[in-house]
């Protein structure tokens, strides 16, 4: 294929690390990466992005879009659009908060028809697991579903009921029985239910509400029955720094589980959350600064395999001044990159861990494997970042539906200069153009 297209840069992060860089496109894909001075072929077009830095786009593989059913909450057009602007080129929509959920083939379909003249990313789907649909797993599985979430604490929407211990063992034996996929919201229920309940504004109160030992019973029931029935799991949007040694002991004897933690756990703390202020509420919460340190060296040694952003917007009448009764979910699929971008220069982590982190090990995870990397055979997908530069963070800048973010004011580095899909600008500083985005499926 002839090439059509090249992206230069001086800092351009590949596998084999980072290096200034031709990066040769036809066709939607990579078919080189060349010297920085290589010749441009005749009939190609340079982009010369300077001393910006060249990126595979990221992968979040964890975004409610709630479309269709509660999209006054999120759509695939709103939330897409965030998405690019952040240098996001690829997401995985949640099974809820959208009616119906993506718990049947069919609703899987209502689903992909109202995603797809609205995708401004690719974008793929989880399917859920219920109580009562063990008969459609494996029918999701074959219809191109990436794997299955499900609640093992009550899910905050009524047609998402929970998994208790008996119905988590019957999901997860018919899901590795045909080499699935089971992603688990890990907070028992039990604890959650014996933990003291004091609604009102104060955040301390509602940090005693959602116990560490609620995520580390949960996630040693978990570990459990993966290895009883050596099945693969992942556990969502880790908090409790309680539960790593439980899943570092795990892996090393070769329990077949994963785990991502999110933006919000990495980058804000208890400490800092005013009273009142529930844009901060998700489940489970943001806890301390010295919890918050054990996540990044569970970060840094691999316990924690990549972040995500757990994307959970609502209307902003239902993130009321009560944390027992607000809705519970961050926004910031936008600004993930340059949240933990700014804490991981912080703290010494170099920008090839970031990549690492939210674009090569979220598609691993999904097995997505044309995403994640910036090397010949993948899709030209890209985000061009001024890793130096700063912005403060201005919600009415926002591109998801509801403007309301725990990030309103914070100074953060890196700026998203573009970003790219298959060969295409889908972003340009800050404004992405027309939707081009594809709906994915499983292909192994």
């Amino acid at each position: 294929m002839a090439v059509e297209l090249v992206l230069r840069s001086t800092r351009v992060i590949t596998p084999g690390g980072t290096r200034a860089a031709s990066v040769a496109v036809a066709a939607g894909k990579i078919t080189a990466v060349l010297a920085h001075d290589a010749e441009v072929p005749a009939g190609a077009r340079l982009e010369d992005f300077g001393d910006d830095v060249l990126l595979p786009g990221l992968v979040d593989t964890h975004v409610h879009v709630n479309d269709p059913g509660r999209t006054e909450w999120e759509g695939f057009w709103t939330a897409t659009r965030a998405a690019a602007a952040g240098g996001i080129t690829t997401i995985l929509d949640m099974p809820l908060n959208s009616l119906p959920p993506t718990t049947t083939v069919d609703h899987l379909r209502i689903k992909q028809d109202v995603a797809r003249a609205k995708a401004h990313v690719d974008v793929g789907f989880w399917g859920g697991a219920l109580p009562d649909n063990v008969k459609d797993l494996r029918p999701l599985h074959d219809a191109g579903v990436y794997g299955f979430k499900c609640f093992l604490s009550p899910s905050g929407v009524e047609e998402f009921p929970l998994l208790d211990q008996e119905r988590l063992a019957t999901s997860l034996a018919e899901i590795t029985g045909f080499g699935g996929l089971l992603i688990v919201h890990a907070e028992d229920p039990h604890h959650l239910e014996s933990a003291p309940q004091n609604p009102g504004p104060k955040y301390a109160d509602f940090l005693a509400s959602r116990p560490r030992d609620a995520e580390n019973t949960a996630i040693q029931n978990l570990i459990d029955q993966a290895r009883r029935l050596n099945a693969r799991v992942h556990v969502l949007h880790l908090s409790s720094s309680d539960a790593l040694p439980l899943i570092a002991a795990a892996k090393a004897e070769g329990v077949r589980i994963t785990v991502e933690s999110c933006p919000h756990f990495l980058t804000l703390t208890a400490e800092e959350v005013p009273d009142g202020a529930t844009e901060f509420k998700c489940c489970p919460p943001i806890r301390e600064a010295a919890n918050q340190d054990l996540l990044w060296d569970a970060l840094a040694d691999g316990t924690i395999d990549c972040v995500v952003s757990d994307h959970s917007p609502s209307t902003a009448d239902l993130k009321t001044g009560d944390f027992a009764t607000a809705w519970g979910g961050i926004s910031s699929l936008q600004l993930g990159l340059p949240a933990i971008w700014t804490e991981a220069r912080r703290r010494g982590r170099t920008l090839e861990d970031v990549v690492r982190w939210m674009s090569a090990a979220p598609a691993a995870l999904a097995g997505l494997d044309a995403k994640g990397a910036i090397e010949a055979g993948r899709d030209a997908d890209f985000a061009v970042l001024a890793p130096d530069e700063t912005f403060t963070v201005d919600p009415a800048e926002l591109h998801h539906r509801n403007q309301v973010t725990a990030y309103a004011g914070k100074t953060l580095y890196g700026v998203v200069k573009s970003t790219w899909l298959r060969g295409t600008r889908i972003a340009d500083h800050g404004t992405p153009t027309e939707p081009t985005g594809r709906l994915l499926e499983r292909q192994n």
